[in-house]
This record gives structure tokens, sequence and C-alpha cells, in this order.
């Protein structure tokens, strides 16, 4: 999603897969119950070599997209004649032997931006720090881990977090010249892939994991080296996990099980005394104006009376691939083949 209207898809398992830059739809339109029913219009596409693993918006112009062929293109959306070009690739960024060779390229699972920076993570457990402008890597970390790195995000400007298949969630920072994470946080007994990791965006402690067994972590990176709660959450693996960039205190995750759920810990604390109770530790009145969220995600049982979690797609059938989330909107696309919009998430 792209403020104010445009969001961009990317499609996989074709023969010809292509990256598409869509308009929500025209508000014009609401039905009987207020309900939104504009369909999205399709701007622009182009070809795409290889399927679509990840993709984000750099700027308002440019997508930087991740290839299961392990290469990594930036496409420029021209707005005055709605094309889309590719702008800069860096072929086989990802590589299991060589990466000279004819084939052995190993697909970019994950992508995240801080313009004009650009992090990528892969099956070949590979880290590589882009720069937008510049045709080699700024970094790269090849042996940053033996397992195959699912996805990656800023923690800061200079750190980022990735997770692996093996249940870990580790803390990178990018200023050390060390090929070595700087924290090492895993899931207890069984190494569960971890597929999707997010951070709060105001509390940049608080960071949210899902895997394959469909859980929802939270963990708290100032402390613990496990997470702080672990919510029984979807049936089948979790493949997103997004706070909402200006209400944190929402949460939305979407699984193979066909759901989409939102998690919505934004109770009034006035309202809920029991907020102030976290174990044994009581929050002192200075803490009271932080948002409630960060007792709320934090709280040894974060379900209890704490939150609603709300189903938003009630007769789930295929798989929900992705999502994102801004402002008032929601866009997800699932196995059905199809991408719906929800205006009004928090109506």
């Amino acid at each position: 999603l792209q403020p104010p209207d445009l969001f961009a898809t990317g499609s996989w398992d074709n023969e010809d897969n292509r990256i598409s830059i869509w308009s929500v739809g025209d508000l014009g339109n609401t039905g009987l119950n207020g309900e939104f029913q504009a369909e999205p219009q399709l701007l622009c596409d182009i070809r795409h070599n290889g399927d679509v693993m990840d993709m984000q918006f750099l700027d308002q112009e440019r997508i930087v997209v991740a290839s299961s062929t392990g290469t990594v293109t930036v496409f420029r959306h021209h707005q005055n004649n709605q094309t889309l070009s590719a702008n800069q690739r860096w072929e086989k960024a990802h590589y299991h032997v060589d990466q000279e060779t004819s084939c052995g390229g190993a697909a970019c699972t994950g992508v995240i931006c801080n313009n004009p920076e650009i992090v990528t993570v892969g099956e070949d457990g590979r880290i590589n720090l882009f720069r937008a402008d510049q045709k080699d890597a700024v970094r790269t970390i090849d042996n940053a881990d033996s397992s195959t790195l699912h996805a990656v995000t800023f923690l800061r400007t200079t750190e980022i977090l990735t997770v692996n298949s093996i249940g870990q969630l580790k803390i990178w920072d990018l200023r050390q010249q060390r090929n070595e994470p700087s924290q090492i946080f895993s899931l207890t007994g069984d190494r569960v892939p971890l597929h999707c990791v997010d951070r709060h965006p105001n509390q940049q402690h608080i960071v949210a994991t899902g895997g394959q067994d469909g859980m929802l972590s939270i963990w708290d990176i100032r402390q613990d080296t496990m997470p702080v709660s672990l919510l029984n959450a979807h049936e089948a693996e979790m493949w997103e996990v997004h706070f909402h960039p200006s209400n944190p205190d929402h949460l939305f995750t979407c699984s193979e099980d066909g759901s989409l759920w939102h998690w919505d810990t934004s109770t009034d604390v006035a309202d809920r005394p029991s907020f102030l109770h976290q174990g044994e530790n009581v929050l002192s009145l200075s803490a009271l104006n932080l948002s409630s969220v960060v007792s709320a995600w934090l709280s040894n049982d974060p379900t209890k009376d704490r939150m609603e979690i709300t189903n938003l797609i009630p007769n789930q059938t295929l798989s929900v691939n992705t999502l994102d989330v801004l402002g008032p909107c929601l866009v997800y696309g699932t196995d059905a083949e199809a991408i719906y919009v929800n205006r009004q998430i928090f109506a």
C-alpha cells in the first residue's frame, strides 16, 4: 500500500509472473450499509522473472521486488503515463553455489526498505545491504545463517531483525564489521520455522513473529531471549504479521488456514485497572501516559480482558498469503487468485 490510494501486487507460480499497480478505487461508491463497493483498478503491469517472494515500496515511485531466482529488482512506476519499468537490478543477489553460473540462484525470501537502503535475505542464509543508487552491494554477510532466512525488518536505521527456519530471531548491527548477530532469541523446545516478523512502530523493543505452527509470538528484545507471550492463533502457517503503522495497538495476521485476524488491544486503560498488574510488577503512574499497547502486548496474559480478536474473512477456504495495512485500508491476497481491499478496518 502507498498513500493516498495505490497498492502493488506480485504473482507467483505462473509461467508469466507480473508486478501490477492498482488504484484502490473510487470512493464515491458505497453500498446500502455504507460498505465500500468500488473495484480496484489495474493501472499498469510488467513482466517479472520468477515468483514474486516479497515486495515493498521504496518511495512514492519505486518498488523493490524479491524473486525466487535470487534477483532483486527496483521497478519505477511512471505516474504521468501509468507504466512500469525496471530501474535497477541486482542479478542473483542470492545464490547457492556460485553467482557466476547460469543456474544456482537461491530464492530471495524477504526485502525491507529504508530509502535509500534496501536489505534482502534469502534461502541461502545471506543478508545483503544495497543502496538504491549503487550498482554493487554496500555489504554482504555471506553465511549469516546456516538455515533459510524467511523475513527481515528494520529495528532501527542501522539494525535489522531476521527470522529463520529453525525458530530464531536475530538482531544484526550493520555498523559492525563482524558477520555475527548482536543478539539471538529463540523459541524454546521445538525449532518451529518462523515465517514473518514486524516491530512495533513506536515501541521498538516490542517485536511480533509468526511461524509454521500459526502461533503469534510477542518478544521484548530488551530482556528475555524467549517470547513474552505465545498466543494461540491460526491452525496452519502464519504468513504475515503487521502492526498498524499509525495505530499499533492493532495488529493483523494472515494464514495458510484461510483466515485474517485483527488483534485489537486498544481498550481504554482507565476502564481496565487490570492493565496495571503485569504479574507482580506494578507500573508507576508515570508509565500510564504511554500507549496502553505497551502493557497490553507485553502482559503475561495479553488475551485476558485486554484483547479483541476478529477474523476478517469468516468463510475462509484458501490460504491468505499476504496483507498490508495503512490508514483505514487493508489489502490482502489469497490462493483464490483474488485481491481484496477493505477500506474501513476501524469502522
